[in-house]
Protein backbone atom coordinates (compact mmCIF):
# COMPACT_ATOMS: atom_id res chain seq x y z
CA UNK A 1 0.00 0.00 0.00
CA UNK A 2 1.14 3.37 -0.84
CA UNK A 3 1.50 6.35 1.36
CA UNK A 4 -1.39 8.34 -0.05
CA UNK A 5 -3.62 5.12 0.40
CA UNK A 6 -2.49 4.90 3.69
CA UNK A 7 -2.96 8.05 4.65
CA UNK A 8 -6.86 8.42 3.55
CA UNK A 9 -7.92 4.80 4.71
CA UNK A 10 -11.13 4.68 6.34
CA UNK A 11 -11.96 3.11 9.60
CA UNK A 12 -15.35 1.77 11.06
CA UNK A 13 -16.07 3.32 14.59
CA UNK A 14 -15.00 0.23 16.67
CA UNK A 15 -11.70 0.12 14.71
CA UNK A 16 -11.20 4.00 15.18
CA UNK A 17 -11.56 3.58 18.47
CA UNK A 18 -8.99 0.70 19.15
CA UNK A 19 -6.71 2.79 17.01
CA UNK A 20 -7.10 5.57 19.10
CA UNK A 21 -6.93 4.44 22.05
CA UNK A 22 -3.22 3.14 20.84
CA UNK A 23 -3.11 6.66 19.97
CA UNK A 24 -3.30 8.27 23.16
CA UNK A 25 -1.26 5.76 25.20
CA UNK A 26 1.52 6.44 22.81
CA UNK A 27 1.80 10.26 24.44
CA UNK A 28 -0.48 12.74 26.00
CA UNK A 29 -3.04 14.33 23.65
CA UNK A 30 -5.08 16.87 23.54
CA UNK A 31 -8.74 16.51 22.73
CA UNK A 32 -8.25 18.59 19.56
CA UNK A 33 -5.77 16.17 18.36
CA UNK A 34 -7.42 13.19 18.79
CA UNK A 35 -10.66 14.93 16.96
CA UNK A 36 -8.44 15.59 14.56
CA UNK A 37 -6.89 12.40 14.12
CA UNK A 38 -10.94 10.53 13.68
CA UNK A 39 -11.97 13.20 11.28
CA UNK A 40 -9.11 11.83 9.35
CA UNK A 41 -9.69 8.67 9.21
CA UNK A 42 -12.69 9.14 7.96
CA UNK A 43 -15.25 9.29 10.92
CA UNK A 44 -18.51 11.75 11.23
CA UNK A 45 -18.88 14.26 13.83
CA UNK A 46 -21.37 12.18 15.58
CA UNK A 47 -19.19 9.20 15.64
CA UNK A 48 -16.23 11.32 16.39
CA UNK A 49 -18.11 12.67 19.75
CA UNK A 50 -19.12 9.51 20.73
CA UNK A 51 -15.44 7.90 20.78
CA UNK A 52 -13.80 11.26 22.72
CA UNK A 53 -16.63 10.64 25.82
CA UNK A 54 -15.34 6.84 25.97
CA UNK A 55 -11.56 7.66 25.52
CA UNK A 56 -12.58 10.36 28.42
CA UNK A 57 -14.48 7.93 30.57
CA UNK A 58 -11.74 5.35 30.45
CA UNK A 59 -9.24 7.56 31.06
CA UNK A 60 -7.34 7.50 27.77
CA UNK A 61 -7.65 10.94 27.01
CA UNK A 62 -7.31 13.85 30.36
CA UNK A 63 -7.25 17.41 29.11
CA UNK A 64 -5.36 18.57 32.23
CA UNK A 65 -2.74 15.24 32.38
CA UNK A 66 -2.11 16.59 28.76
CA UNK A 67 -1.55 20.52 29.26
CA UNK A 68 0.97 19.75 32.75
CA UNK A 69 2.54 17.02 30.70
CA UNK A 70 2.94 19.93 27.42
CA UNK A 71 4.15 22.48 29.34
CA UNK A 72 6.67 20.19 31.75
CA UNK A 73 7.88 18.33 28.35
CA UNK A 74 8.09 21.89 26.34
CA UNK A 75 9.96 23.92 29.20
CA UNK A 76 12.28 20.82 29.62
CA UNK A 77 13.43 19.97 26.51
CA UNK A 78 13.03 22.98 24.52
CA UNK A 79 13.74 25.54 27.03
CA UNK A 80 10.17 27.50 26.39
CA UNK A 81 9.45 30.42 28.89
CA UNK A 82 5.46 30.30 30.13
CA UNK A 83 4.27 32.63 27.66
CA UNK A 84 5.46 30.30 24.95
CA UNK A 85 3.90 27.82 26.01
CA UNK A 86 0.74 29.19 26.86
CA UNK A 87 0.63 30.39 23.33
CA UNK A 88 0.99 26.61 22.09
CA UNK A 89 -1.97 24.93 24.35
CA UNK A 90 -4.06 27.71 23.04
CA UNK A 91 -3.30 26.56 19.41
CA UNK A 92 -3.74 22.71 20.77
CA UNK A 93 -7.76 24.26 21.94
CA UNK A 94 -6.68 23.70 25.51
CA UNK A 95 -8.81 25.96 27.72
CA UNK A 96 -7.89 28.96 29.69
CA UNK A 97 -8.25 27.49 33.26
CA UNK A 98 -6.64 23.88 32.37
CA UNK A 99 -3.63 26.39 30.93
CA UNK A 100 -3.15 28.24 34.21
CA UNK A 101 -3.02 24.98 35.95
CA UNK A 102 -0.40 23.51 33.60
CA UNK A 103 1.30 27.12 34.40
CA UNK A 104 0.73 26.87 37.96
CA UNK A 105 2.25 23.37 38.21
CA UNK A 106 5.75 24.22 36.85
CA UNK A 107 8.22 24.33 39.52
CA UNK A 108 9.50 27.70 39.80
CA UNK A 109 12.72 27.03 40.71
CA UNK A 110 13.16 24.30 37.90
CA UNK A 111 11.72 27.43 35.53
CA UNK A 112 14.45 29.61 36.91
CA UNK A 113 17.03 27.74 36.53
CA UNK A 114 16.23 26.70 32.86
CA UNK A 115 16.10 30.73 32.18
CA UNK A 116 19.00 31.10 33.21
CA UNK A 117 20.85 28.75 31.59
CA UNK A 118 18.84 29.69 28.22
CA UNK A 119 20.89 33.18 29.41
CA UNK A 120 24.07 31.62 29.65
CA UNK A 121 23.86 29.51 26.18
CA UNK A 122 23.25 32.84 24.65
CA UNK A 123 26.25 34.96 25.62
CA UNK A 124 29.44 34.58 26.97
CA UNK A 125 30.04 37.42 29.54
CA UNK A 126 28.05 38.57 32.45
CA UNK A 127 25.42 40.33 31.65
CA UNK A 128 26.58 44.24 33.37
CA UNK A 129 29.86 43.31 30.84
CA UNK A 130 27.11 43.34 28.01
CA UNK A 131 27.09 46.48 25.43
CA UNK A 132 23.40 47.86 24.83
CA UNK A 133 23.20 46.34 20.93
CA UNK A 134 24.10 42.84 22.95
CA UNK A 135 21.28 43.51 25.76
CA UNK A 136 18.98 44.25 23.34
CA UNK A 137 19.59 41.27 21.18
CA UNK A 138 19.52 38.89 24.52
CA UNK A 139 15.96 40.86 25.44
CA UNK A 140 14.88 39.96 21.68
CA UNK A 141 15.97 35.98 21.75
CA UNK A 142 14.81 35.21 25.21
CA UNK A 143 11.37 37.53 24.63
CA UNK A 144 11.32 34.58 21.52
CA UNK A 145 11.73 31.83 24.04
CA UNK A 146 8.72 32.39 25.84
CA UNK A 147 10.15 34.44 28.97
CA UNK A 148 8.15 36.98 30.59
CA UNK A 149 9.14 40.60 29.66
CA UNK A 150 9.31 41.40 34.26
CA UNK A 151 11.54 38.09 34.31
CA UNK A 152 13.82 39.47 31.66
CA UNK A 153 14.29 42.89 32.82
CA UNK A 154 14.45 41.71 37.04
CA UNK A 155 17.51 39.93 35.56
CA UNK A 156 19.22 42.15 33.51
CA UNK A 157 18.87 45.09 36.10
CA UNK A 158 20.60 42.57 38.54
Amino acid sequence: MDEQNKKSKIYTPGQAKLKAENYCVYQERSQQEVRDKLYQWGLHQNEVEDIIAQLITDNFLNEERFAIAYAQGKLRMKGWGKVKIKYHLKGKRVSDPLIKIALNAIDMDEYLEIFDKVIQKKISKDIPQLSLSEKHKLIRQLQNRGFEHELIFQRIRE
